[in-house]
């Protein structure tokens, strides 16, 4: 979700199978959304586990954190390495939060504006391109961020970052892994008390986001740190096959401690075998374009999805028409993602780099974390 192979100053190889395997997370995340939509009950969702795409986001970020910047950061100064993930990540922030809005405010199956009273629009709207939790706007859920409910998972990355600058990277890796422990038990906690693992996105369950965060973020950076990195022959499609799985596996009540077991041990394991894969031909092409995509895909997406759950509780279309209408919305969604990712977010990116990153040549190479 935060990485993308635009180089920066400073860089090394990229890891192409772990770009692919992000872009996987992002589309289930995309087609989750329309799921929960139609499958209050989670139990005859399809895709019941497929909000672990966040986790298995949070381990990558951790990975690819430690990888670009264990040994440059205390160089580059706190202040450069802050002022790096905003460009890396902000952009869309501010992208997301516009789409949010319009979505709110056009929607035809709900007015938005006239429910929520225009001073609440406006508050919900600056708080969301700052990152500030506004859960209190109507016909939202409770959600943190109701223009753009995905943001409290950005929220959570800034946080694991700024903690990453102050503290992990001058931890030895040894110290790490009891931090490790104790933030797995914590999720196993959040698991077994809340019964899954799905909170952090509203008001009651932010905490538990923080407990996701914690661990998964740790654990992709331990894989760096002690070279867990498994050579293998795997295909990319076998590696694909292996992360849906763990989001097709069937959901019941109560499932908490079995997605702290696919989180703990799970999704570093495929990262580390990920990590050690290969790609090339047309796959590596594909691969590096969908780990492009996934970020953009993951902050424009769900303007369309709250007003399509309006939609689908009106009119409760089904059948084929319900298929039409959910294929043709993910279409639509996918091909804006690689507008926005193309005439917006890489060339303000590019732009800001230009401005205020790059100084002076340099020989390396490093990936966009």
């Amino acid at each position: 979700m935060y990485q993308q192979t635009i180089a920066l100053p400073g860089s090394k190889q990229h890891f192409e199978v772990l770009d692919g395997l992000r872009g996987i997370a992002a589309i289930t995340i995309l087609v989750f959304h329309f799921m929960e939509m139609i499958y209050a009950d989670y139990a005859i969702n399809p895709l019941g586990h497929g909000f672990l795409a966040v986790d298995f986001f949070y381990c990558l970020s951790g990975f690819v954190i430690g990888y670009a910047y264990d040994d440059r950061i205390g160089q580059i100064g706190l202040v450069a390495f802050l002022r790096n993930r905003l460009i890396r990540l902000h952009p869309l922030v501010l992208m997301g939060s516009v789409l949010g809005l319009v979505g709110y405010v056009c929607n035809p199956f709900v007015n938005g504006w006239t429910l929520a009273g225009g001073a609440k629009v406006i508050t919900a709207f600056i708080s969301s391109i700052f990152l500030v939790p506004y859960p209190v706007l109507p016909h939202r859920a409770g959600a943190l961020f109701p223009f753009n409910s995905p943001a409290w998972s950005l929220l959570m990355e800034y946080l694991a970052n700024i903690v990453y600058a102050l503290l992990l990277f001058r931890m030895k890796r040894l110290w790490l892994v009891p931090v490790a422990v104790a933030a797995a038990v914590w999720l196993c906690v959040v698991g077994h008390q809340q019964g899954w693992l799905i909170g952090g996105w509203d008001a009651p369950t932010w905490v538990d986001g923080v407990a996701r965060i914690s661990y998964s973020f740790l654990a992709g950076l331990l894989v760096f740190r002690f070279g867990l990195r498994i050579k293998n022959r795997l295909n990319f499609a076998w590696l694909g096959l292996l992360l849906l799985g763990a989001f097709f596996f069937p959901h019941i009540k109560q499932d908490g401690l079995t997605e702290a077991a696919i989180v703990l041990f799970y999704f570093p394991l495929l990262l580390a075998v990920g990590a050690g894969a290969s790609v090339s031909g047309w796959m590596k092409q594909l691969c590096v374009f969908i780990g492009r995509l996934s970020y953009p895909l993951y902050m424009t997406h769900i303007f369309v999805v709250w007003n399509f759950g309006d939609y689908y509780a009106k009119y409760k279309p089904s059948g084929l028409r319900l298929y039409v209408v959910v294929s043709v919305l993910i279409v639509a969604l996918l091909v804006l993602a690689y507008l926005v990712m193309r005439f917006y977010d890489e060339p303000v990116r590019r732009f800001l780099i230009k401005k205020w990153l790059v100084k002076k040549p340099v020989k390396k190479e490093v990936p966009v974390a």
